[in-house]
């Protein structure tokens, strides 16, 4: 039995592995991508990550693992389909029908990307990775929909690429940081497009248009493509009846990671939280490890 399992190879999962590591307990992270790093790996640029400016994502995601790796940490690549506990601990039943038991759990699953939910929606050319498809839009028009940091960052990212960004937001400002904004207002190929919402995508194949009603009046735009980022959704279904999340689905946890059940710890973006950002998570995994290491204590002294 594993003193911790850390469901989650994400810049949360991999700080609680490196802590874990150095505190000299056995523990083993659980990811479903093979030598995975979150969300962050597919992100084009960190720039406020501190003492390492202007970063890739996938740059930091790698030297994330690379350091939990070198510490010695334990992965096990599988997909959890289940969580059961005990007096004893927590025992995970995985997709290939294998399972692992552990004192504890540090949950650190993340979130997934909110879908578009109109007509049209699943036709081939909606995205919700710039980083990942930008390329296919070389010389290209597309629209970004969203208006907060991730938004913003696609659109600039894709301002590089594509002959045209139209960045689609249902308010009449956006909720980016400053920054973001003021570059998104300094680039010539970037045009917003407010108190727009998207109410069809048009395609016989694939993305041809966006229909939107702006203003209470009916426009198209005329698209080669479309990258939606209009929020997460948080990866907690496998912890309804376990421990208490809040209306959105996200675990009910302090910065200390603990949560309504003793030895099941949160950290990351699947914790309620003010800020969702890569030093934020790396904190929690850090606090998650501490608090842990205080339960384990604790069974060890009953």
């Amino acid at each position: 039995m594993y003193d911790i399992i850390i469901i989650g190879s994400g810049p949360a999962g991999l700080t609680a592995a490196i802590y874990a590591s150095r505190a000299g307990l056995r523990a083993v992270v659980v990811e479903k991508d093979t030598m995975g790093a979150g969300q962050i790996s597919v992100t084009e640029q960190v720039d406020n990550y501190p003492g390492l400016p202007h970063i890739g994502g996938y740059e930091l995601g790698e030297a994330f693992r690379e350091h939990a790796q070198g510490m010695g940490a334990g992965f096990c690549e599988n997909e959890v389909e289940a969580i059961a506990a005990d007096a004893a601990g927590f025992h995970l039943a995985m997709t290939d029908g294998t399972a692992l038991s552990g004192k504890s759990v540090i949950y650190a699953a993340g979130t997934s990307y909110r879908r578009l939910s109109v007509p049209g929606s699943q036709l081939p050319g909606v995205s919700y990775c710039a980083t990942c498809d930008g390329a296919f839009y070389a010389g290209k028009t597309v629209a970004v929909i969203g208006g907060g940091d991730t938004a913003l960052e696609d659109a600039l990212y894709l301002s590089h690429i594509a002959k045209q960004v139209y960045l689609v937001h249902r308010r009449d400002t956006f909720r980016a940081n400053a920054s973001l904004q003021a570059a998104a207002a300094q680039t010539e190929n970037i045009t917003p497009v407010l108190c727009a919402v998207p109410t069809e995508v048009v395609g016989e194949k694939r993305v041809e248009a966006l229909k939107l009603l702006r203003n209470e009046k009916e426009e198209t735009l005329v698209l080669d493509g479309i990258f939606a980022a209009i929020g997460s959704i948080p990866n907690t279904d496998l912890l309804k009846g376990l421990a208490d999340l809040d209306a959105s689905g996200y675990v009910i946890a302090g910065e200390d990671g603990l949560t309504s059940r003793p030895g099941l710890f949160a950290a990351g973006d699947v914790r309620t939280k003010p800020l969702r950002q890569v030093v934020t998570a790396v904190a929690d995994g850090a606090n998650c490890v501490a608090s842990a290491e205080k339960y384990l204590l604790g069974m060890v002294m009953k």
